[in-house]
């Protein structure tokens, strides 16, 4: 009997010390976890709002050089890396089976020329007999007939030899344009195709003006109506630490892709004064400012929240203002937001306290007006900026935030009209 009560005096100290030991833990753990502000005052501040992008830089010209003509690879005097100028020898193809063509063409051109002479001579001479009637008409016909297929004879052999010198000179292929050597995928000796062939023929050379840049960014749907030709665009390199450049947007795509899963419209930028350590395929992150307030009364995005007005339809935004014990609910006029304030251009002062989330007054009144929709599905009395309105539960929809800035987000949150909660961002 003594150890079964010796027993439960020890398992009844140990479930003592278990749950003391608990409790301290969880009150350490309190006092050393930062509390999250509950409000701010109102600032004086810069706001820069930007339209924010990556995307990759490429060359704005950029060629694939291929042969027009069969042949093989005879002379490939450049390599990747190489600058070339307009006009300069980038490959030859081996020639030598249309200079015999040419040659063969000269033969039978000569031979046609012949041919030309003495039908000429029959026609003339067939002309003086028909004048002393010594032929018949259809003599004089036939010779005539016989002359001009010669000459026509003449004029075919002559084009065709025009077309294979002309053959010829696609053997040469000369450079576009000033340009750097890209790519080299052949090599002297190795056959390819012509352009005029099923595949497109083969690439030899890869070339690109590397003076002149241009990034292809993806932006969001919801920034792209912020934009507009020829805007300035500040851009980073990440491979090149410290290098700042300057662009501007040169194209806007008319119709939206899906990257990533995210939906928006390929922009190409041209870069300015393009820097030489930068290069085709490096990663640019792109920032186009849209809207700047210099020394503006602010708040941070979170204090600012959006009601819909059950009768005009409208938005109205409002913050809540600190006055004494309590919080005010105020009506303001947000002008230029960022991602994490937003300018206040009427409705407070600079020494004012804005809350950063929804009083526990107010959270209690919106309780209290859906358990009276719940219960009786009647009409709740809801208080506007110190008025009474009676208004239908189901149109009143309090969300945390917003500015006037598209892209903003907002971490305040607020009790809708379902009796759940909306969390806000910035239309």
């Amino acid at each position: 009997m003594k150890k079964w009560i010796f027993l439960v005096v020890v398992l009844a100290a140990g479930y003592f010390g278990y749950t003391q030991w608990r409790g301290w833990q969880a009150k350490t753990a309190a006092e050393d976890e930062p509390l999250r502000p509950t409000t701010a005052p109102v600032i004086v501040t810069n706001i820069d709002f930007a339209v924010n992008a990556a995307g990759t830089i490429t060359p704005a010209e950029q060629v694939s050089v291929r042969p027009q003509v069969n042949g093989i690879i005879k002379t490939l005097p450049v390599d990747i890396g190489n600058q070339v100028k307009t006009g300069d020898l980038l490959f030859t193809l081996d020639d030598q089976d249309l200079q015999t063509e040419r040659s063969s063409k000269l033969i039978d051109i000569e031979a046609a020329k012949l041919q030309l002479e003495k039908a000429e001579r029959d026609y003339k001479r067939a002309q003086d007999l028909l004048v002393s009637k010594l032929i018949s008409q259809e003599t004089f016909d036939d010779t005539k007939t016989i002359y001009d297929l010669a000459k026509n004879t003449v004029d075919q052999k002559l084009k065709d030899l025009h077309l294979i010198e002309y053959q010829i000179t696609l053997t040469k292929i000369v450079a576009p344009f000033d340009c750097t050597i890209l790519t080299r995928p052949v090599s002297v000796g190795q056959a390819v195709s012509g352009s005029g062939g099923f595949n497109s023929g083969t690439e030899v050379l890869t070339v690109a003006d590397l003076n002149s840049m241009v990034i292809d960014a993806h932006v969001n749907q919801a920034d792209v109506p912020r934009l507009r030709l020829a805007q300035k665009v500040e851009i980073t390199v990440e491979a090149v630490p410290g290098l700042e450049l300057t662009g501007v947007v040169q194209r806007i795509a008319p119709q939206a892709t899906i990257v990533n899963n995210i939906k928006g419209f390929d922009a190409r930028i041209l870069l300015q004064h393009v820097d030489p350590r930068v290069r085709p395929g490096m990663t640019a992150n792109v920032r186009i400012p849209v809207a700047t307030a210099a020394h503006v009364m602010a708040v941070p995005l979170s204090a600012v929240f959006t009601e819909k007005d059950p009768d005009s339809d409208n938005m109205e935004r409002f913050v809540y203002v600190k006055e004494g014990d309590h919080f005010e609910k105020r009506d303001v006029q947000v002008g230029v937001s960022d991602y994490f304030y937003a300018e206040i251009q009427r409705g407070l002062t600079g020494n004012e306290i804005v809350s950063l989330e929804m009083p526990a007054a107010e959270r209690d009144r919106q309780t209290k007006n859906l358990a009276v929709m719940k219960n009786g599905g009647g009409i709740a009395a809801t208080s506007h900026a110190g008025s009474a309105t009676n208004v239908q539960p189901a149109k009143v929809a309090v969300t945390a935030v917003a500015t006037n800035t598209p892209g903003a987000t907002n971490a305040a949150r607020g009790v809708s009209s379902a009796g759940g909660t909306a969390a806000g961002a910035a239309q």
